[in-house]
Order: C-alpha cells, then sequence, then structure tokens
C-alpha cells in the first residue's frame, strides 16, 4: 500500500483528483481542484430535497425562532415581510362574477361581499374566536418566513352563523420524521401523504403540538386530515419539494456570529470602562493585613468601587491595573460588511434591515425600493394563490351548500354556478414614493401619450378605478345637497412642470429652485 492510498484509508481523506486534461470539456466547478476543496465531496449535494432536510428542518426551525426571539435584525425582518406584503389594513376583497355578456353581475357581488366581511370580523373566522380575518393574514405571513410553512386547516362545519373557520397549526404539528409506504401505493413522506403523482393527498397531523408541556410522546396520535382540509403553504425551492425551509437559513450562521460580536464588543467596552485592577499583598510578615469590604460566602475578600473613589492602601500594599484594550476601529466597517451579506440572503435592502439611511439619496433610496416593492408583489401574488384564493373558494362552497347566501327576493344564490360566483379579486397595500410628486408627473405623461390607464395606474397604488370614481361621483351629490362647489386641485388647461436644468454658464436666478436637488418642488403654471 502506498503511502498516500494509506493516510487516505487512516484519516479518511481522499487521494488528489488527477489533473484535467488540456481541452477537455467538463464543468470546472464540478472538479475537485485545488481551488475548490472548500466545496463538500462525495455527491452528499446530489440527494433529493427531502433527504436534504427531513433530519435538519428541526434544528433550521428551532434556529429561526431563537433568532426571531433574540435577534434584532431577524425580528426586524420577519416585520418588514408582516408590514410590506400584508399592511395595515390588510388586503381587501371584492368579488368579480359576472353575467353571459361581460357585465359585472352587481347583485350576487354585493351578497358575497357583505357575508365575507361578515365571516372576517373578529370572534367568526377562527376557531379560537380571537382573530379576525386581517389578523389571521398577518398571522399566515409571519410564520413562514420563520418556520418556512405554516398549517391552515379548512374546518367545515363549524358551530358558526357561517357554518366554517380556519384553525392555524404550528409546522411542529407535521412530524418530519414520519415517513412510510401505505398498503395501497401512497407513500406518506414527512408528514404528507402523496399518490403515485406526487400530489399531496392527505396530511397526517399530530394531536397535540411535540413541544407542549402537555405532550406525552407515548399517547400522542396522528390525525389524517384530508388534502381539500388542509392548506399547507410554503415557498418551493426544488422539485418535489414536501416540506419549506425558514426563509433566512442562509443568513442565520452570519447573524448568530453578528450577535456574538457584538456582545463580545459590548463586554469589552463595559471591562474597559471599569478600569479594574489588582491588589498585590506585600511579602509575608510585612505591612498590615488589607480587609477590604468583608468576604464573600466563600471567603474572598471584596471590594466595591465606586466612580471617583480614592481609597488609601496599608503601607506594602500595591495596586496593579488591568487595562484590556477596547474594540478596534473596525467594528463599524465589520457590521455593515456582514450586514450587507445578511441582507442580499434575506433579499431586503440593507438601510431597511439596519435602519441605517447614512449615505442614502433619493436615486439610491429608489432604487432600493424598486428592487424590495418586487420582492413583497412577489409575495402578495404568491400569498394570494396560497392562501387567500383557497380559504375564500372553500368558504364560498360552504356557504351554497348551507345556503346563506341569498337573493333579495329569499331564494338561495344555485350551488350549480359556484364557478361563476367564485370570482374573487384581492387589493393588496400600496405605497407612496420617496418623492411622489416626479412618479405623478411621469403618470401624467404616460396617460397623455396613451401608454397608460387610469385602471392600471389606480391597481398599482391599490385602489379601484370604478370606487374611485363612485366615490368622486357621490361627493359631488353630496356638494350639490348642501350647495357647495366643489373646485378641482388643477384647473383645466394647467400643467405641472419640474424646474429645468439651468444651462452651462448662465447663473442661476437669485431665489430660484435648484433643480438638481432631490427634493426639488413642483411648481403648477397657469
Amino acid at each position: 500500500m502506498g503511502v498516500i492510498s494509506w493516510i487516505a484509508e487512516r484519516f479518511g481523506t481522499r487521494t488528489p483528483a488527477p489533473a484535467v486534461k488540456s481541452g477537455k470539456r467538463v464543468y470546472l466547478a464540478g472538479v475537485p481542484t485545488r481551488t475548490n476543496s472548500g466545496f463538500p465531496g462525495g455527491g452528499s449535494y446530489s440527494r433529493s430535497i427531502d433527504a436534504e432536510t427531513r433530519y435538519t428542518l428541526r434544528g433550521l426551525r428551532s434556529h429561526s425562532r431563537v433568532l426571531y426571539q433574540n435577534n434584532d435584525y431577524y425580528k426586524k425582518f420577519v416585520r418588514l415581510v408582516v408590514k410590506n406584503v400584508v399592511g395595515p389594513a390588510g388586503f381587501t376583497f371584492k368579488n368579480n362574477a359576472k353575467n353571459a355578456n361581460g357585465t359585472p353581475d352587481t347583485i350576487v357581488n354585493q351578497i358575497i361581499r357583505e357575508a365575507f366581511f361578515t365571516w372576517g370580523k373578529r370572534g367568526v373566522c377562527d376557531v379560537t374566536g380571537k382573530l379576525s380575518w386581517t389578523d389571521c393574514q398577518r398571522l399566515f405571513i409571519q410564520a413562514v418566513p420563520s418556520d418556512g410553512e405554516v398549517l391552515v386547516r379548512l374546518v367545515r362545519g363549524f358551530d358558526n352563523p357561517h357554518r366554517f373557520a380556519i384553525q392555524f397549526l404550528e409546522a411542529d404539528h407535521l412530524d418530519e420524521n414520519y415517513s412510510t409506504v401505505l398498503d395501497n401505493g401512497n407513500e406518506i413522506r414527512m408528514g404528507v401523504e402523496f399518490d403515485k403523482w406526487d400530489r399531496p393527498v392527505a396530511y397526517h397531523i399530530l394531536v397535540k403540538h411535540p413541544g407542549d408541556y402537555t405532550y406525552q410522546r407515548a399517547g400522542n396520535r396522528y390525525e389524517r386530515i384530508p388534502a381539500a382540509d388542509m392548506v399547507h403553504a410554503f415557498v418551493p425551492e426544488r422539485p418535489r419539494q414536501t416540506r419549506g425551509v425558514p426563509w433566512g437559513h442562509t443568513a442565520m450562521t452570519r447573524l448568530n456570529n453578528l450577535g456574538g460580536y457584538e456582545e463580545a464588543a459590548i463586554v469589552s467596552k463595559r471591562t474597559s470602562a471599569s478600569k479594574m485592577g489588582f491588589l498585590v499583598p506585600p511579602a509575608p510578615g510585612d505591612g498590615t493585613e488589607y480587609t477590604g469590604d468583608g468576604n464573600d460566602d466563600d471567603g474572598d475578600l471584596i471590594n466595591e468601587v465606586e466612580p471617583g473613589l480614592l481609597e488609601k492602601l496599608p503601607p506594602g500594599w500595591d495596586f496593579k491595573k488591568f487595562d484590556p484594550a477596547e474594540p478596534g476601529g473596525d467594528f463599524d466597517p465589520f457590521m455593515k460588511r456582514t450586514l450587507r451579506g445578511i441582507a442580499a440572503g434575506l433579499d431586503v435592502s440593507y438601510h431597511k434591515l439596519a435602519s441605517d439611511l447614512e449615505g442614502v439619496n433619493y436615486s439610491s433610496a429608489r432604487a432600493g425600493e424598486l428592487d424590495d416593492r418586487d420582492t413583497w408583489n412577489t409575495l402578495q401574488a404568491w400569498m394570494t394563490e396560497s392562501f387567500l384564493d383557497i380559504v375564500f373558494a372553500a368558504w364560498l362552497d360552504v356557504q351554497l351548500l348551507a345556503g346563506t347566501l341569498v337573493f333579495p327576493s329569499g331564494s338561495p344564490l344555485p350551488y350549480a354556478k359556484i364557478d361563476k360566483f367564485c370570482a374573487p379579486t384581492w387589493r393588496s397595500r400600496s405605497w407612496t414614493w420617496v418623492d411622489p410628486v416626479k412618479d405623478l408627473l411621469a403618470s401624467e405623461k404616460e396617460l397623455a401619450n396613451r401608454l397608460t390607464s387610469r385602471t392600471r395606474l389606480a391597481a398599482e397604488c391599490g385602489d379601484d378605478l370604478e370606487e374611485i370614481f363612485a366615490e368622486l361621483a357621490a361627493e359631488r351629490e353630496l356638494a350639490k345637497k348642501y350647495g357647495i362647489e366643489l373646485v378641482d386641485p388643477m384647473p383645466a388647461g394647467s400643467t405641472v412642470k419640474m424646474p429645468t436644468e439651468p444651462k452651462p454658464g448662465k447663473p442661476e436666478p437669485s431665489g430660484a429652485a435648484t433643480p438638481a436637488a432631490d427634493d426639488a418642488a413642483a411648481t403648477v403654471e397657469e
């Protein structure tokens, strides 16, 4: 046996890979070399996503919860998700059922909208009676980043006027260690039962939370819930993925190390500011015994120190200063560099995550906002498909079967037209810009050049054009009733213009606005 082979067998190392011959077409990143030796070898990342997550999912979820409970930046990230995806008022609902000729079925839409609004009140829509529909939206989107997934049970026949409610379950109820093959050929993977096409058939839920203080492993049991009665929402990253992983899994190590670094720096600062020291006794038999302020329970000497206190030591005693060095000047650069990597892993802008607006101007703020809003809009669309649409469809199904939705004449809405009636439209929250005047000017030009429509512009702001027109018409009728003349904010023919750039070499007139400033105000020309 050669020396290299003996070392490989003795210490578990591999012999160096043969050099790639010149001209051979390969992906060099997949070939073991000196420069990529840090990658795990042996095909450890060639396993399925379920094989990779089965034994690490519980640890990932636990670490994510620890960070959410104790790390300022991770908690800020989750709050950013909740605030920007759901917002203060939540998703607003409007039904859009249409007649055969394409016109809105106003009566049916109004009946469904009012009934769904009533169901969404606090104390009705969830089984605990503690949540409103908006609370449910916030709880849904708050659980997914931290746990990676969320379970929502659709309880049909619940004891409330609508015969329907939802129940939130933590991901721990879905046992990631429960995997088996059933007699009918279905496969249970990590608590989820699949058919031969990998379509979820049922969820095997632990009746009690495995982390509850009342949990008894020997006495706990599984409840099989059909997939039609369960919302299991997570953002998939790979095909055939059964369970979701916390969104901050790539940033967890940095977040944990950053927290430890901050703690060490704070301890170092406090220690340095304390200016501690040691009392050096004289040789035995020389001088006077130092008594200090007494002794503790272990017999050790106690000496309390107060600011500005000077103490006279007995003859022969000496004081040796202990002056640890404070953190160097690289604290801020290190924090910023690390937080930028964390922000990239969490897919949010650095200045939002760190609450650091130093060096941010209009252009950089707008660029960061655009990227963030693409993320929030993507999550809003995902939440609409994965939660809102599913809950509404189940609610409507129960209402039509129970006959709780009725026409003004008293006859119930027919169940046969459920496909027509199930036409929900969800309006998500919107945002204002750093400088809205500039964006309003751009929208005005787009309208003038027929490049957009008022309907699209209203939708971008989270509004509905029909509702805006209805409100404007109602305002005019109300003004007529009280004899008040409404004046448009801008008279007809007026245009809004921004100050133009001064010509090179021509001084700016005294008192004129500075066009280069990011906060330049718009002027109205008659």
